[in-house]
Protein backbone atom coordinates (compact mmCIF):
# COMPACT_ATOMS: atom_id res chain seq x y z
CA UNK A 1 0.00 0.00 0.00
CA UNK A 2 1.28 3.36 -0.92
CA UNK A 3 2.02 5.92 1.92
CA UNK A 4 -1.35 8.18 1.71
CA UNK A 5 0.64 11.39 2.33
CA UNK A 6 3.05 10.96 -1.07
CA UNK A 7 2.15 13.65 -3.79
CA UNK A 8 2.33 11.30 -6.91
CA UNK A 9 1.18 14.34 -9.22
CA UNK A 10 2.21 18.11 -8.56
CA UNK A 11 2.33 21.32 -10.94
CA UNK A 12 3.04 24.89 -10.30
CA UNK A 13 2.51 28.27 -12.12
CA UNK A 14 1.48 25.74 -15.16
CA UNK A 15 0.15 27.79 -18.02
CA UNK A 16 -0.41 26.61 -21.46
CA UNK A 17 -1.17 29.42 -24.69
CA UNK A 18 -0.81 28.91 -28.52
CA UNK A 19 -0.20 32.28 -30.80
CA UNK A 20 -3.10 32.56 -33.59
CA UNK A 21 -2.05 35.26 -36.21
CA UNK A 22 -0.85 37.99 -33.97
CA UNK A 23 -3.00 36.76 -30.76
CA UNK A 24 -1.98 34.93 -27.82
CA UNK A 25 -4.80 32.41 -26.87
CA UNK A 26 -4.45 31.21 -23.23
CA UNK A 27 -5.20 27.49 -22.45
CA UNK A 28 -4.12 27.04 -19.32
CA UNK A 29 -2.92 29.80 -16.30
CA UNK A 30 -0.89 29.56 -13.55
CA UNK A 31 -2.64 26.15 -12.14
CA UNK A 32 -1.20 24.66 -8.67
CA UNK A 33 -2.17 21.03 -8.46
CA UNK A 34 -1.01 18.46 -5.80
CA UNK A 35 -2.71 14.85 -6.26
CA UNK A 36 -1.85 12.27 -3.42
CA UNK A 37 -1.70 8.70 -4.38
CA UNK A 38 -4.59 6.65 -4.60
CA UNK A 39 -6.66 9.61 -4.33
CA UNK A 40 -9.67 10.15 -6.15
CA UNK A 41 -10.22 13.75 -8.28
CA UNK A 42 -12.53 15.16 -10.65
CA UNK A 43 -11.35 17.61 -12.76
CA UNK A 44 -14.63 19.74 -13.77
CA UNK A 45 -15.89 23.07 -15.96
CA UNK A 46 -17.62 24.00 -18.40
CA UNK A 47 -16.62 23.41 -22.19
CA UNK A 48 -13.32 25.07 -23.62
CA UNK A 49 -12.29 25.49 -19.71
CA UNK A 50 -9.28 24.07 -20.53
CA UNK A 51 -9.54 20.71 -18.82
CA UNK A 52 -8.49 18.31 -21.72
CA UNK A 53 -5.72 20.32 -21.98
CA UNK A 54 -4.56 20.19 -18.31
CA UNK A 55 -5.38 16.26 -18.54
CA UNK A 56 -2.75 16.08 -21.68
CA UNK A 57 0.25 17.87 -19.87
CA UNK A 58 -0.49 15.92 -16.49
CA UNK A 59 -0.29 12.69 -18.30
CA UNK A 60 3.22 14.00 -20.54
CA UNK A 61 0.94 14.01 -23.50
CA UNK A 62 2.08 17.57 -24.18
CA UNK A 63 4.01 19.78 -22.67
CA UNK A 64 3.43 23.28 -21.03
CA UNK A 65 4.51 26.58 -22.34
CA UNK A 66 5.70 27.68 -18.58
CA UNK A 67 5.59 26.49 -15.01
CA UNK A 68 6.11 22.75 -14.01
CA UNK A 69 4.71 19.31 -13.92
CA UNK A 70 6.21 16.71 -11.78
CA UNK A 71 4.47 12.86 -11.99
CA UNK A 72 6.28 10.44 -9.77
CA UNK A 73 8.84 12.42 -8.94
CA UNK A 74 10.11 13.41 -12.47
CA UNK A 75 10.20 16.48 -14.39
CA UNK A 76 8.11 15.89 -17.30
CA UNK A 77 8.44 19.59 -18.35
CA UNK A 78 11.83 18.68 -18.99
CA UNK A 79 11.65 15.43 -20.74
CA UNK A 80 11.19 15.05 -24.47
CA UNK A 81 8.98 12.66 -26.15
CA UNK A 82 10.51 9.64 -25.94
CA UNK A 83 11.71 9.93 -22.24
CA UNK A 84 7.76 11.07 -21.15
CA UNK A 85 6.79 7.97 -23.51
CA UNK A 86 8.78 5.61 -20.91
CA UNK A 87 7.29 7.33 -17.82
CA UNK A 88 3.72 6.56 -19.17
CA UNK A 89 4.57 2.94 -19.91
CA UNK A 90 6.02 2.52 -16.67
CA UNK A 91 3.62 4.47 -14.22
CA UNK A 92 -0.02 5.62 -16.13
CA UNK A 93 -2.83 3.70 -17.65
CA UNK A 94 -5.93 5.63 -19.90
CA UNK A 95 -9.64 5.76 -20.33
CA UNK A 96 -10.99 8.11 -23.09
CA UNK A 97 -14.25 9.11 -24.46
CA UNK A 98 -13.96 7.34 -27.96
CA UNK A 99 -12.49 4.14 -26.29
CA UNK A 100 -9.72 4.36 -29.30
CA UNK A 101 -9.12 0.26 -29.46
CA UNK A 102 -7.66 -1.34 -32.39
CA UNK A 103 -10.16 -2.63 -34.98
CA UNK A 104 -8.09 -5.10 -36.24
CA UNK A 105 -7.43 -6.75 -32.74
CA UNK A 106 -10.09 -8.50 -30.78
CA UNK A 107 -11.28 -7.91 -26.94
CA UNK A 108 -8.53 -10.06 -25.48
CA UNK A 109 -5.56 -8.90 -27.51
CA UNK A 110 -6.67 -5.35 -27.10
CA UNK A 111 -6.40 -5.73 -23.49
CA UNK A 112 -3.18 -7.96 -23.85
CA UNK A 113 -1.31 -5.15 -25.48
CA UNK A 114 -0.30 -2.71 -23.46
CA UNK A 115 1.19 -5.60 -21.42
CA UNK A 116 3.07 -7.54 -24.47
CA UNK A 117 4.31 -3.47 -25.21
CA UNK A 118 5.84 -4.08 -21.27
CA UNK A 119 7.26 -7.39 -21.93
CA UNK A 120 4.91 -9.57 -19.70
CA UNK A 121 5.08 -12.87 -20.71
CA UNK A 122 1.59 -13.57 -18.46
CA UNK A 123 -0.30 -10.52 -21.06
CA UNK A 124 -2.62 -13.48 -21.90
CA UNK A 125 -3.56 -14.26 -18.40
CA UNK A 126 -3.91 -11.33 -16.92
CA UNK A 127 -6.03 -10.08 -19.99
CA UNK A 128 -8.17 -12.87 -19.61
CA UNK A 129 -9.00 -12.42 -15.61
CA UNK A 130 -9.75 -8.80 -16.38
CA UNK A 131 -11.76 -9.23 -18.87
CA UNK A 132 -13.83 -11.97 -16.53
CA UNK A 133 -13.81 -9.03 -13.94
CA UNK A 134 -15.39 -6.77 -16.37
CA UNK A 135 -18.16 -9.36 -17.43
CA UNK A 136 -16.75 -9.98 -21.17
CA UNK A 137 -14.94 -13.32 -20.88
CA UNK A 138 -17.45 -14.43 -23.77
CA UNK A 139 -17.09 -11.47 -25.47
CA UNK A 140 -12.96 -11.83 -25.82
CA UNK A 141 -12.70 -12.94 -29.52
CA UNK A 142 -14.90 -10.31 -30.87
CA UNK A 143 -13.56 -7.37 -32.92
CA UNK A 144 -14.55 -3.80 -31.00
CA UNK A 145 -17.06 -2.98 -34.20
CA UNK A 146 -18.76 -6.08 -32.58
CA UNK A 147 -19.61 -4.80 -29.25
CA UNK A 148 -21.52 -2.34 -27.91
CA UNK A 149 -20.36 1.37 -26.73
CA UNK A 150 -20.54 0.38 -23.45
CA UNK A 151 -18.44 -3.06 -23.67
CA UNK A 152 -15.58 -1.15 -25.82
CA UNK A 153 -15.39 0.96 -22.99
CA UNK A 154 -15.29 -1.89 -21.04
CA UNK A 155 -12.63 -3.13 -22.85
CA UNK A 156 -10.75 -0.10 -22.23
CA UNK A 157 -11.21 -0.44 -18.91
CA UNK A 158 -9.54 -3.58 -18.56
CA UNK A 159 -6.53 -2.51 -21.15
CA UNK A 160 -6.27 0.73 -19.02
CA UNK A 161 -5.69 -1.28 -15.69
CA UNK A 162 -3.59 -4.47 -17.29
CA UNK A 163 -0.21 -2.91 -16.18
CA UNK A 164 -1.26 -1.94 -12.90
CA UNK A 165 -0.52 1.86 -13.45
CA UNK A 166 0.22 4.25 -10.58
CA UNK A 167 -2.04 6.64 -11.21
CA UNK A 168 -4.99 6.45 -14.16
CA UNK A 169 -6.08 9.51 -16.46
CA UNK A 170 -9.62 9.16 -17.64
CA UNK A 171 -11.05 12.07 -19.96
CA UNK A 172 -14.86 11.87 -19.97
CA UNK A 173 -14.94 8.07 -19.69
CA UNK A 174 -18.38 7.67 -19.87
CA UNK A 175 -19.23 10.73 -22.09
CA UNK A 176 -20.15 8.51 -25.06
CA UNK A 177 -22.86 6.60 -23.30
CA UNK A 178 -26.22 6.14 -22.18
CA UNK A 179 -27.08 6.78 -18.20
CA UNK A 180 -27.45 3.36 -17.69
CA UNK A 181 -24.33 2.49 -18.79
CA UNK A 182 -22.36 5.07 -17.69
CA UNK A 183 -23.11 4.00 -14.28
CA UNK A 184 -22.13 0.49 -14.95
CA UNK A 185 -19.11 1.83 -16.35
CA UNK A 186 -18.47 3.71 -13.57
CA UNK A 187 -18.98 1.43 -10.85
CA UNK A 188 -16.35 -0.93 -12.70
CA UNK A 189 -13.96 2.38 -12.98
CA UNK A 190 -14.40 2.93 -9.17
CA UNK A 191 -14.02 -0.97 -8.42
CA UNK A 192 -11.33 -1.77 -9.85
CA UNK A 193 -9.42 1.46 -9.25
CA UNK A 194 -10.01 0.74 -5.35
CA UNK A 195 -8.81 -2.77 -5.85
CA UNK A 196 -5.68 -1.75 -7.78
CA UNK A 197 -5.36 1.05 -5.01
CA UNK A 198 -4.69 3.49 -8.58
CA UNK A 199 -5.10 6.96 -8.27
CA UNK A 200 -7.86 8.12 -10.68
CA UNK A 201 -7.81 11.56 -12.65
CA UNK A 202 -10.96 12.10 -14.06
CA UNK A 203 -12.14 14.63 -16.11
CA UNK A 204 -15.91 15.05 -16.56
CA UNK A 205 -18.97 17.04 -17.52
CA UNK A 206 -20.92 14.38 -15.09
CA UNK A 207 -21.48 15.95 -11.86
CA UNK A 208 -22.82 12.55 -10.87
CA UNK A 209 -19.42 10.97 -11.92
CA UNK A 210 -17.61 13.73 -10.23
CA UNK A 211 -18.62 13.41 -6.54
CA UNK A 212 -17.94 10.14 -6.58
CA UNK A 213 -13.95 11.05 -6.42
CA UNK A 214 -12.95 12.50 -3.41
CA UNK A 215 -12.22 15.65 -4.59
CA UNK A 216 -13.10 17.99 -7.45
CA UNK A 217 -11.40 20.13 -8.80
CA UNK A 218 -13.49 23.17 -10.86
CA UNK A 219 -11.46 24.84 -13.83
CA UNK A 220 -12.86 27.90 -14.94
CA UNK A 221 -11.22 30.04 -18.23
CA UNK A 222 -7.88 27.82 -17.78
Amino acid sequence: MKSNSEIILKTQSLAKFVTLEDKQLDLLQGVDLAVKAEETIAIVGSSGSGKTTLLSILAGLDLPSSGEVYLKKKAMHKLNEEQRSQVRAEHVGFIFQQFLLINSLTALENVMLPAELAHNDNAKALALSLLAQVGLSERANHFPAQLSGGEQQRVAIARAFITKPDILFADEPTGNLDKKTSTHIADLLFDLNQQYGTTLVLVTHDLTLAKRCQRQVEMREG
